[in-house]
């Protein structure tokens, strides 16, 4: 059966965010003998109350057709941000109809906020004692309402196994990726990815608030360097090279590198290599030391290191899972670990 994925729609809620789960989920598919791919996940929304009309934040509302009966069918369940959350925002508990619709959800459901859904999640105790992220203009008021959850307002999403939070509406897309690609690897990832015209992958651990993301008129990027670097990643790239390809200082280019992507050059070029390494381990039959070799890491040592730091596995791990469980579609894979950057699939 398809793993199937609730959303919840509460009044209040904001419509962009409302349909990110149903297209990258509900776009994702499989890519069978035929070219012809099946879907991998069911995508249903439902309400606090009966079927019927749920407001939202503009000047229209929906009609839900599904009661909060259906968070008990869920595999994952994803709460979207809403403006009119009440008593979750304001004192940090659910409402009574909440705490009725949360009381449907089986244990072990993979549980998900988008932007100010953490509220939600937090109030209903998921997020007690684990690592967790919201919208930055909300981080504080979050933190003082919640002390118990550990909050970091700089990165887009957090991975922590089975609950998963992430940053202001467009870090919700980030998120949702991040869980295709953890369930059924980086190919499927990319692909809806590409019909969705959005980056196939922003790191969790980048900085959700760039303070300058578009360089002023008539200042030089780091574009070029970068399109430079990620056509030749299994080459030794220094980071005097990459400023020479802007006709940079180092130190102007590594501040500028900063502040158009929010991370530094070297932190951006092992996510590079990570996600290079990720789709050889998926797609081919490679030995390690080729893969290492062909993702840039040199030998199969540094592969190992930089792979189990970013994914929480080994190589062989990796490779093991997606080329036997993930390619059989057998479902979400998860672990319990506090992993912020683009954790994959447990050992």
């Amino acid at each position: 059966m398809r793993h199937r994925v609730v959303v919840l729609a509460l009044d209040g809620v904001l419509p962009f965010e409302l349909g990110i789960p149903q297209r990258i989920f509900g776009r994702s598919t499989s890519t069978g003998p035929d070219g012809r791919g099946e879907k991998l996940y069911d995508v249903v929304t439902c309400s606090v109350r009966p079927p019927g009309p749920v407001r939202t934040d503009a000047d229209f509302s929906i009609v839900v057709e599904h009661g909060p009966e259906a968070l008990a069918t869920a595999g994952t369940v994803v709460v979207p941000a809403s403006y009119e959350l009440g008593p979750v925002y304001e004192e940090g508990r659910l409402t009574a109809e909440l705490a009725a619709a949360f009381a449907h959800v089986r244990p072990g459901t993979r549980v998900v906020s988008i932007c100010t859904g953490s509220y939600v999640l937090a109030a209903a105790g998921y997020l007690d004692g684990r690592p967790a992220t919201t919208h930055w203009s909300s981080a504080d008021h979050f933190q003082r309402l919640f002390p118990k959850v550990r909050v970091d307002p700089d990165v887009l999403f957090i991975d922590d196994g089975d609950v998963l939070t992430s940053a202001g509406v467009a870090a919700g897309i980030d998120l949702c990726l991040h869980i295709v690609r953890r369930d059924h690897g980086t190919a499927v990832a990319n692909d809806v990815a590409r019909r969705t015209v959005v980056p196939p992958h922003r790191d969790g651990g980048q900085a959700q608030f760039i303070r300058r993301p578009l360089p002023e008129a008539g200042v030089a990027t780091t574009t070029a360097a970068r399109t430079w670097a990620l056509g030749r990643l299994e080459e030794p790239i220094l980071l005097r090279d990459m400023a020479l390809r802007e006709s940079m200082s180092v130190r102007t280019f590594t501040r500028r590198f900063r502040e158009e992507v929010g991370l530094s050059p070297g932190q951006w070029l092992a996510q590079q290599r990570v996600e290079r390494a990720r789709h050889l381990l998926e797609s081919t039959d490679l030995s390690i030391d080729r893969v290492a070799r062909d993702a840039g890491f040199g030998t199969a040592t540094s592969l190992r290191q930089h792979v189990q730091a970013a994914l929480g596995v080994s190589p062989t791990v990796y490779r093991r899972t997606f080329r036997s469980a993930g390619l059989r579609g057998e479902g979400p894979l998860r672990d319990g670990r506090d992993r912020r950057t683009a954790p994959g699939p447990p050992g």
